[in-house]
């Protein structure tokens, strides 16, 4: 079973800039993509970004232009740019991986807070 760690968040001025990272370990047949999501207080889940093991990328709208997801295959280990940050943008921010060995099966991080005051 794949497991994820993630790390980077904190509190940070609107305007300000954080990165975060996502370490993955113990996949067995590769993993397929990794992704962002984010949860505030009151709201769903939500798609952040998301990256394939190619480095096609997909973004939300209301973080396109602003964060950058990244990948290193070598490492296993994803990663979050975030600039420009607003306090819309303050949750709690979930790592996950996506295995397809026959179905797809997604893994989840523990999430990382991320606070941003103004």
């Amino acid at each position: 079973q794949v497991q994820l760690v993630e790390s980077g968040g904190g509190l940070v001025q609107a305007g300000g800039s954080l990165r975060l990272s996502c370490a993955a370990s113990g996949s067995r047949f590769g993993i397929d993509a990794m992704g962002w999501y984010r949860q505030a207080p009151g709201k769903e889940r939500e798609l952040v970004a998301i990256i394939t093991s190619g480095g096609v990328t997909n973004y939300a709208g209301s973080v396109k232009g602003r964060f950058i997801i990244s990948r290193s295959n070598a490492k296993n280990t994803a990663y979050l740019q975030m600039n420009s940050l607003k306090p819309e943008d303050t949750a709690i921010y979930y790592c996950c991986a996506y295995e397809t060995p026959v179905v797809v099966t997604t893994y989840w991080g523990q999430g990382t807070q991320v606070t941003v005051s103004s």
